[in-house]
């Protein structure tokens, strides 16, 4: 098995030779190759029971870092605890086309936000619709999640909705879809919706930018865009909260490959990954040069301020509170008990803390502090190894870890 910073410590100086790196990519690469080493700081660790003693190194907790996503996932699901309402879910799955990848690497944050609003915009448009629901002018609860990639590390732009199958009326009761509990909109009339509002945002782009050369914003571009159907893909029916959390969690902080896909980097400098190869699970290799596998990870870094999950309707952060509160009493849901949500994330911390306190060797929980070790000021830059000497080890009293 192979790690990616493995991957860009071992491939990235062919890589950098031939490619310059944007910021934010710059800091994803410096973070990444230091996680988890003495180049960001941490304690030794001794069992007072066996004397086994190791380092513990800090994490860099970048969003790109597959070492770092687990436990950002675990956070942010302590948070939607209380927001899952006890109704059926859908999950659907927007796709830009990818005629516009140019522009994507051109234009990020405006492809980016266009693309968010565009989503949001079509399931609140059928939302509200009596067509739809049964009712005209309701409000939708639901979640959308970026993903920039496929399998293989190649350009993909998507959007993954979470949402919940019916709406808040206006007289504050929960109104259910107009078909069937479980059911929600057909997905050829969200693909025209949603191609319409795209292209609409494309015109009065390329009306305010007449310098940008890029195909996709020139009228033959834009005619091109509307021979074919926009992808958008409905997934079966999600049940109850349980479910939803495990939805959410799948895909909210998914990073666009895991260590574990990861099997070898060659003496040839090849490196070798898991791909998906089937709709049941099933698994191939995948083998890439280094310097390719490199610049297609690279192309799912994003700039820095950009929210890759973003809540709306009834979950949006200017009027969750309110409307949460009435969409659970107008379903008979008892709103969460701030003691249990309390509980519930002191009792993964307790887990979490245990699980770092116990000895490997002894499995006995009595692992303390003896030594610690500050992190560099800056970390080593992208092809520079990131175990350079330390700052410093000053030994430390022995305590438990905070």
């Amino acid at each position: 098995m192979a790690t990616l910073a493995e991957v860009l410590q071992r491939c990235g100086t062919d890589y950098l030779r031939e490619h310059a790196l944007s910021s934010p990519q710059a800091k994803a690469w410096r973070a990444i190759s230091a996680c988890r080493t003495p180049a960001l700081g941490g304690q030794r660790l001794a069992c007072s029971r066996c004397g086994h003693s190791h380092w513990h190194y800090h994490s860099c907790r970048n969003r790109h870092c597959p070492q770092c996503g687990a436990r950002a996932k675990d956070r942010w699901l302590q948070g939607r605890l209380a927001d899952v309402l006890n109704v059926p879910y859908a999950h659907l799955v927007f796709t830009l086309p990818h005629q516009l990848n140019g522009l994507y690497r051109d234009q990020t944050r405006w492809v980016i936000d266009t693309l968010f609003a565009c989503v949001a915009g079509t399931l609140s448009e059928f939302a509200a619709s009596a067509r739809w629901m049964g009712i005209a002018g309701g409000q939708a609860a639901f979640s959308l999640v970026l993903h920039t990639w496929t399998q293989d590390l190649r350009q993909h732009l998507h959007i993954h909705a979470v949402m919940a199958c019916g709406v808040l009326a206006p007289d504050g009761h929960w109104q259910v879809p107009a078909r069937k509990p479980d059911f929600l909109f057909p997905v050829r009339a969200l693909s025209r919706v949603f191609r319409g509002r795209f292209m609409a945002a494309l015109r009065a782009r390329a009306a305010s930018t007449p310098t940008c050369a890029d195909a996709s914003l020139t009228a033959e571009g834009r005619k091109t865009l509307y021979r074919h159907d926009w992808v958008v893909y409905a997934k079966t029916p999600l049940g109850g909260p349980a479910q939803v959390l495990e939805y959410l969690s799948r895909y909210t902080h998914r990073t666009a490959i895991g260590n574990e896909r990861i099997k070898t980097i060659t003496p040839q400098g090849e490196v070798v990954f898991s791909v998906r190869a089937d709709e049941h699970g099933g698994k191939r290799l995948q083998r890439l040069s280094g310097e390719e596998f490199i610049r297609r990870f690279l192309l799912h870094v994003l700039p820095g301020g950009i929210k890759r999950i973003r809540h709306y309707g009834v979950l949006a952060n200017g009027c969750k509170k309110v409307q949460l509160a009435q969409a659970r009493q107008a379903l008979g849901q008892p709103a969460p008990s701030p003691v249990a949500v309390e509980a519930a994330q002191a009792f993964i911390q307790r887990v979490s803390r245990i699980d770092f306190l116990c000895c490997p060797q002894c499995q006995a929980v009595g692992l303390r502090v003896v030594q610690t070790l500050a992190g560099r000021r800056k970390l080593p830059a992208p092809g520079e190894p990131a175990d350079a000497p330390p700052r410093s080890a000053a030994p430390a009293q022995a305590r438990a870890p905070p």
